[in-house]
């Protein structure tokens, strides 16, 4: 059995799929217009992890994150950076994926792009408007949260304590200071499309609630992204696609809620505004990437991370620790259910407890089934791919270490050979020597 915490509801229960041989979840994604802090890669590890276990207990699961390539900040950016819409979201979108990519992170199932949705949204938003839960005013067109009776039913906001959340100031023609943008006029000079209200773009919330509804259909099973996200971007996507089908029950967009904590640094949302973040370039200096993976594993996906320098550390030694276990285990990457990593991961994504196991295994490790800790363990914890941090220089200083070592033990100088072995095991390389050559692998 699988429990997850529902944010709709508040509460751990079982996972009960709405069919159970095609299992459909979404995470909001990026949005490209410059490289992403640490912070920001947490919701997609919180997703590549509910999407490997899913996939670990399920035949099928499309898993569906988007790219956000159009948005008010794009704009500024690429008119700073005197470039081009485009040019300047593939250059960040190819950066996120290569950093994901540095973490174990799967890339999605299907990826789609705003832009590629945004004939979609105009009939989406013609659908609002026929259905009078928005209205148009000089180009601009508005969801009206006074329509919708569950408004803020996922963040727990009554609409009088809401401020708007918005991402540009309150406009004085708003009827509600809530109300959010579905679709606002461009100038001459910005990116836009022909629309029966005039030259515009799309507005933020209304790209989720379309593209997730576009490739998997609605109800599907598990919407998620960052606490962040709850207000207004979640709220606001339940009210526009409730308000599209005619319904007040939030559930008909989608059943499960799952949202993941913050990074924090001294106490403080780790966040571009704040001036307090770190980026993985900065990381890999110092750490690889599966260790990353751990220290962000380390802590309840629903809690914060009190994320330093000491946190990455002990993550590292946790990690070398692990790997010098079980690099004697050839047993491959895989999910079982009834292992007890397994159950821990079941039991709403429980990491630290998992992680917990795993050392106890390493002490004691008669107590459990070797084969099937180790499997699953590799299958959460190491992700897609090991040590993908591991660059082609690296790669050749330890060829060339290893080269040096076989000459000195050649020519007899063992304390030369000694030193070389202590410099690999600084930089967590494991060599063996066997029948003359030298075999390496990364701890």
């Amino acid at each position: 059995m699988f429990s997850i915490f529902n944010t709709l509801t508040t509460k751990k229960a079982e996972f009960i799929p709405i069919n159970k041989e095609d299992i459909r979840i979404y995470f909001c994604g990026p949005t490209v217009y410059n490289e992403l802090h640490i912070g920001n890669y947490r919701a997609a590890l919180v997703a590549d992890l509910l999407s490997k276990t899913l996939k670990g207990i399920y035949p099928k699961v499309t898993f569906v994150s988007n790219i956000t390539d159009i948005d008010d900040k794009i704009i500024k950016e690429a008119s700073k950076q005197s470039c081009s819409i485009n040019e300047l979201t593939q250059k960040y979108y190819k950066k996120f994926m290569n950093d994901a990519d540095i973490l174990g992170i799967s890339k999605p199932d299907l990826q789609p792009f705003a832009t590629d949705y945004v004939d979609e949204m105009i009939d989406y938003i013609q659908t609002l408007l026929k259905n009078n839960s928005a209205y148009e005013i000089s180009g601009n067109v508005l969801f009206e949260v006074n329509k919708f009776s569950n408004y803020g039913c996922l963040s727990g906001r009554c609409i009088e304590e809401q401020d708007s959340g918005a991402r540009v100031k309150i406009e004085d023609y708003k009827k509600n200071p809530n109300d959010f943008t579905l679709w606002k006029p461009s100038l001459a000079n910005e990116p836009g499309w022909e629309s029966p209200w005039g030259y515009g773009r799309p507005g933020w919330h209304l790209e989720c609630s379309v593209m997730s509804e576009s490739v998997l259909g609605v109800p599907f099973d598990i919407h998620g992204g960052g606490n962040d996200l709850k207000f207004p971007h979640h709220d606001n996507e339940i009210a526009q696609t409730c308000g599209f089908h005619n319904s007040s029950d939030p559930t008909c967009f989608a059943k499960y809620w799952v949202h993941n904590g913050f990074l924090n640094l001294a106490n403080e949302k780790m966040s571009k505004s704040l001036g307090n973040v770190v980026y993985i370039d900065d990381l890999l200096k110092e750490f690889k990437g599966n260790e990353i993976r751990l220290a962000l594993l380390s802590t309840h996906y629903r809690q914060p991370i009190p994320w330093s320098l000491n946190l990455l550390k002990q993550a590292a030694s946790v990690a070398r620790k692990i790997s010098r276990f079980t690099s004697s285990h050839t047993t491959k990457s895989k999910f079982f259910p009834g292992s007890n990593i397994g159950k821990a991961i079941l039991d709403d994504l429980n990491t630290p407890k998992a992680l917990a196991i795993m050392q106890s295994l390493i002490t004691n490790p008669k107590k459990f089934d070797i084969n099937q800790e180790i499997s699953t363990f590799r299958y959460i914890f190491e992700g897609s791919k090991q040590d993908l941090s591991l660059s082609k220089e690296d790669q050749d200083k330890i060829n060339q270490l290893i080269k040096l070592r076989l000459k000195a033990r050649e020519n007899g100088d063992y304390q030369t050979a000694d030193k070389i072995r202590d410099e690999l095991n600084k930089m967590n390389v494991s060599i063996k020597d066997k029948n003359g050559k030298t075999e390496w692998e990364i701890l």
